[in-house]
C-alpha cells in the first residue's frame, strides 16, 4: 500500500510511475483524491455536529433545574443524532472503498528502473561459458524418465496436468537440492521456520496478492467456516505476514528468514512446445528468504539477498546471467528486482530460477509493520524483501541437460554428493 500523503503531494509522479510498470491507474489515483477530501469533510463535519451534541447535553440538567421546556433540546438532540449515525454510514461506505482503491493500486518502481515490459530487462553480469556438446543432448523429460527420476506419467494420473512425482534417487536428488539451499542459509544466520500451507486471506492482503490477484491461487472452502483460505503459493506469502501488527525494537533489525514449502500454483501459463516436463507446474518446491529491515538497511540486504542465490547456482556449476527486470516486468508488489537466469538446453533460452525483489514499505503498510527507532523512539514502516533461495523446478531439469553424459548417464553436482553418500554420477539402468 502507499502512503497517501506520497499520492497527494506528487499525483502526476505516481501516476508516471504506474505508466512505467505499464499499469494505468489514472481514474484510482483521481477517484482516491477525492473520497480522501470527501472523508476528511466527513469526519471533520462529524466531530462537530458530535461537539455540539456534548454541548447540549451538558445544558439539558440545568435547564430541568431552571424549570425550562427542554422538548426543543431533546427535539434538537434527536436531529443530530440522526445526522451523525448518517454521516458514520456514509464514512463506512467511503472508507470501504478508499481502501479497496488503495489495495489496488501496484508499488512504484525504483528511479533508476527502465519503463517498459520484459523486452527492456537488462542483464548486468554473466557467470560462467554455455556448455557444449559433442552429442546430441537430450530433453530433461527424456533424461529423467530413463534414468528412474521423474514419473510424469503417474503425476498426472494422480493430480492432472501440471504434476509430476519424483521417485527413488529423483526424489533424493531433490530433497539433496533442499537441504544444501537450507544448509547454506542457515550458515549465513537466516532462521528456518516451517510454515502452515494452508494461509487465511490476511495474508495474501498483507502480500499484495489480494484482492487484485485472488484467482491466481487454489482456494479452499470450509463448511464449518466461512472465512477464505487459500493453498501458499510461496512462502513469501506467509514469511512477510509474521510480524502483521507489531511494532519491532530497531536492534531487532534485519529479521533473517528461510522456509521450505511446496508452492501451489493455479495459473502454470501457457505450454510452449519446448516447455514439456517440469519447467511450468502447478506445484513445485522451494526455498525461500526473507528479511525485515529498517529503510536504511534495505539496498544492502537487496545486494545480499541477490549475492547469496548467485552464490547458490555458482556453487551448482552452472552458467548464469543475473538481470535488472525493467518497471513493468517486476510483480505489483514490488519496487526493484533481479532474476537469476540460467540456460536449459532443451528450451534454447535462459529461465528464472531465483526473483530477488524489494517491496520497500509498501507490504509493511498493508500489514502495518513498524519498528520504533532507538534514537527518537519514534515507529516508523519496516522494508520487506525476498528472494528464491531457490525454486528446484528449473534447477532439476538444467541440472540434468547440462551435466549430461553421451551414454545417457548425470554427473551429480559435488556440493550435492554429501547428501547422497558421495554418489558422484547417476547411471540408466
Amino acid at each position: 500500500m502507499l502512503d497517501i500523503k506520497r499520492i497527494k503531494e506528487n499525483p502526476e509522479d505516481i501516476k508516471k510511475g504506474f505508466q512505467a510498470k505499464e499499469i494505468n491507474c489514472d481514474a484510482e489515483v483521481d477517484r482516491i483524491l477525492e473520497l480522501d477530501g470527501k472523508r476528511r469533510d466527513l469526519i471533520y463535519q462529524t466531530e462537530q455536529h458530535k461537539a455540539e451534541q456534548n454541548k447540549v447535553s451538558k445544558s439539558i440538567p440545568q435547564m430541568k433545574k431552571n424549570g425550562e421546556d427542554t422538548a426543543p433540546i431533546f427535539a434538537k438532540m434527536g436531529e443530530l443524532k440522526s445526522i451523525i449515525s448518517k454521516n458514520d454510514e456514509l464514512l463506512r461506505e467511503i472508507d470501504s472503498e478508499y481502501r479497496t482503491l488503495m489495495l489496488s493500486l501496484p508499488n512504484l518502481p525504483d528511479d533508476d528502473l527502465k519503463a517498459g515490459g520484459k523486452e527492456h530487462n537488462e542483464p548486468i553480469r554473466y557467470y560462467g561459458e554455455a556448455k557444449e556438446f559433442d552429442f546430441e543432448p537430450q530433453h530433461h523429460v527424456d533424461l529423467c524418465t530413463n534414468l528412474g527420476l521423474i514419473d510424469y506419467q503417474r503425476g498426472t494420473k494422480l493430480a492432472g496436468s501440471g504434476f509430476w512425482l519424483y521417485r527413488g534417487m529423483g526424489a533424493k536428488l531433490e530433497w539433496a537440492l533442499l537441504n544444501y539451499f537450507m544448509d547454506c542459509h542457515s550458515k549465513d544466520g537466516y532462521e528456518l521456520i516451517l510454515l502452515p500451507h494452508m494461509l487465511e486471506y490476511q495474508c495474501g492482503e498483507t502480500a499484495g496478492q489480494f484482492p487484485k490477484f485472488s484467482d491466481e491461487v487454489y482456494k479452499i472452502e470450509n463448511p464449518t467456516d466461512d472465512r477464505m483460505h487459500f493453498m501458499l503459493p510461496t512462502a513469501e506469502t506467509a514469511l512477510v505476514s509474521l510480524h502483521r501488527d507489531e511494532i519491532l525494537n530497531q536492534t531487532e533489525l534485519p529479521r533473517k528468514y528461510i522456509s521450505y514449502t511446496p508452492c501451489f500454483r493455479r495459473e502454470a501459463g501457457s505450454y510452449r512446445s519446448d516447455e514439456r516436463g517440469m519447467v511450468r507446474g502447478h506445484q513445485f518446491n522451494k526455498v525461500e528468504m526473507v528479511q525485515f529491515t529498517t529503510p536504511e538497511q534495505s539496498e544492502a540486504a537487496f545486494e545480499e539477498l541477490v549475492g547469496k542465490a548467485e552464490r547458490l547456482v555458482k556453487d551448482l556449476g552452472f552458467h548464469f546471467r543475473t538481470v535488472k527486470l525493467a518497471a513493468g516486468d517486476c510483480s505489483a508488489s514490488m519496487a526493484r528486482t533481479y532474476d537469476i537466469e540460467i540456460l536449459i538446453p532443451s528450451m534454447n533460452g535462459y529461465k528464472e530460477v531465483s526473483s530477488v525483489s524489494n517491496a520497500k514499505d509498501y507490504q509493511a503498510r498493508r500489514g502495518n509493520m513498524r519498528f520504533r527507532r532507538e534514537d527518537t523512539g519514534k515507529t516508523d514502516f519496516v522494508h520487506t524483501l525476498n528472494g528464491s533461495g531457490l525454486a528446484t523446478s528449473r534447477i532439476f531439469p538444467a541440472m540434468v541437460e547440462q551435466n549430461q553424459l553421451k551414454d545417457g548417464s548425470v554427473v551429480i553436482p559435488e556440493v550435492l554428493r554429501p547428501y547422497l553418500g558421495g554418489l558422484e554420477i547417476l547411471k540408466p539402468e
